[in-house]
């Protein structure tokens, strides 16, 4: 009986050892997992960022900034969004949800509401209150985007112990990468002459913190309000066109869109701070803001992965107000270049070499100018949503013997009265049909589709693909119109985006940093990758929406 007894505490001793040896080594490789992840992701859109600005203006960055993510990094180079429209709302919200328009319900920066009967934006939302500013502009929040971000999903799988934080000149272009769950977003408050301030909303948060304040009442805002000229000589610029044209938008109190601008001088004619924002001091105060974030925010301390995201709105704003092949653009990209360096001597310092990953993207290209075009006799020209709703009023009314079917004309779309038109005993298909062929018949339009034919079917090619991943059942419109590559809905002067067509979907992708691999490949990605790409990273889930792939050949 004793020796039965001994037998049973031996055994029950060993066993005790064995499952503490296993306890430990469960502990052992969860500490080690923990350590493979970066502690910090950052993630940076560049708005309005073409690809051939990488290759363009080469010559001209530094070793510290784009070429250190293409030197140690992996750059793919055919990257392109997979939808229309291709606008900076859409845009942020696919790169971070890892899909389209037509499941993360942000159509367009802003969009007809049929229930509201009025137009929307994006990051619209009355129920909040601004912080920092008593302007609408603080009442924002990602309510309207359907789908989690990649961002929400390392909350979540973190226990919500690792942070976010969203930055953009932009509030879209903060709030909607930072996702549902985020610490916080914060954007710049410039426009109908705003404060100046980096404000937020009580979406996130009662009150902002004291770094926050700190900055605001610092003099680093307006200590941009200064001589903005070329950082080289501008005789060197020669990857871009004459500075003085009839092709770029004038300044008030300017007389040629030409260097150099008197920022000072010219912010009282041209909405104050907004002024900083059309220029590239905007990049370098979203530089400053996301340094002291940094700080403020301890992000990147621990072995919980925190993600930061910035998106550098400036680039966009200069480009529309000068076009691709300006002087101001190719001074804004070398000035971005800069910041950038500035912006991982941070990382390195702060975080540490090798335990932070970037990724870098952007929301939508850009068309040249089509003035521009048209003096070098592309094809190009203009077509205004007003000249179309005039010409379809007087359609409806030769061929429905009435007036009031055409609710909306925007992006591209239209919006039928279907409450009329239910009234009038029509069918919606039918009526949405005639006015397809009618509209095809119009000289500037390239093709038109049908709510109904985008319901119905399945494009697995060109732009009929791309305009059905952008169409959401419940938000977009009756008719989808695609102009003529190089035709923009616009003004006379400067440019803009929105189209399915190469300059506007064909923007880079590079990542680098903690489990990214050197390389580069011309095999085509879409944006959609890019959010399970990091999930996959991180070993969390995919985002909720998620129709992208993980990009296995990027990751170490």
């Amino acid at each position: 009986m004793k020796n039965i007894i001994s037998f049973l505490l031996i055994a029950a001793s060993v066993f005790s050892c064995k499952a503490q040896i296993t306890v430990e080594s469960e502990e052992t490789s969860e500490r080690k997992i923990s350590l493979t992840n970066p502690k910090l992701v950052v993630a940076i859109v560049v708005d309005q960022m073409r690809y051939d600005y990488l290759t363009r203006f080469e010559s001209k960055y530094g070793n510290g900034g784009f070429k250190r993510m293409m030197q140690e990094g992996f750059n793919c180079k055919n990257n392109h969004f997979n939808y229309v429209p291709t606008y900076t709302g859409p845009g942020h919200a696919s790169v971070f949800t890892g899909t389209t328009p037509n499941n993360h319900g942000i159509i367009a920066n802003d969009w007809f509401d049929r229930t509201l009967g009025r137009t929307v934006n994006c990051v619209e939302d009355r129920t909040v209150e601004p912080l920092g500013t008593n302007s609408n502009d603080g009442r924002k929040s990602p309510k309207r985007m359907v789908s989690t971000t990649f961002t929400d999903e390392n909350r979540l799988f973190t226990q919500m112990r690792g942070k976010t934080i969203g930055i953009s000149i932009k509030h879209r272009g903060a709030i909607l990468p930072a996702g549902h769950t985020a610490n916080a977003a914060y954007w710049f408050d410039y426009e109908n002459k705003g404060s100046g301030n980096w404000i937020s909303s009580t979406y996130y948060m009662k009150d902002l913190p004291k770094w926050v304040k700190d900055f605001n009442s610092s003099n680093i805002t307006e200590s941009y309000f200064k001589i903005w000229d070329t950082y080289y000589d501008i005789n060197t610029y020669t990857e871009s066109g004459s500075d003085n044209n009839d092709f770029e938008r004038v300044f008030k109190g300017k007389e040629t869109p030409t260097f150099p601008y008197d920022l000072n001088k010219l912010k009282g004619s041209n909405g104050n701070f907004k002024i900083i924002a059309e220029s590239p001091y905007g990049d370098n105060l979203t530089t400053d803001f996301t340094i002291a974030a940094i700080d403020g925010e301890n992000l990147g301390k621990d072995d919980i992965t925190d993600v930061l995201t910035v998106s550098y709105s400036s680039p966009d704003k200069v480009g529309h107000d000068f076009g691709v092949n300006s002087k101001e653009i190719e001074d804004v990209y070398i000035r971005l270049d800069k910041d950038l360096k500035r912006l991982f001597d941070t990382l390195d310092d702060k975080v540490g070499k090798g335990e932070y990953t970037v990724f870098l993207t952007a929301d939508h290209g850009v068309a040249n100018i089509p003035r521009y075009l048209e003096s070098l006799n592309i094809p190009s020209g203009y077509f205004t949503s007003k000249e179309l709703k005039t010409k379809l009023n007087a359609f409806v009314l030769e061929e429905f013997k009435t007036t009031g079917l055409i609710r909306n004309v925007s992006n591209n779309q239209i919006f039928l009265n279907r409450k009329k038109i239910k009234e009038l005993g029509l069918d919606l298909t039918f009526v949405q049909q005639k006015l397809v062929n009618e509209i095809i018949s119009y000289k500037d339009i390239y093709k038109v589709y049908s709510a109904t034919s985008m319901s119905n079917n399945s494009f697995h090619n060109g732009i009929e693909h791309l305009l059905q991943n952008g169409y959401n059942q419940k938000r977009s419109g009756d008719i989808l119109t695609v102009p003529y590559p190089g035709y923009i809905y616009y003004r006379k002067t400067g440019t803009t985006h929105g189209s399915g067509f190469s300059y506007d979907t064909h923007v880079p992708l590079l990542f680098f940093g903690k489990g990214i691999k050197h390389g580069e490949t011309l095999q085509k990605t879409v944006i959609p990758d890019i959010a399970p790409t990091i999930s996959a990273l991180l070993g969390i889930s995919y985002p909720s929406g998620s129709t992208g792939r993980p990009l296995g050949f990027v990751l170490d």
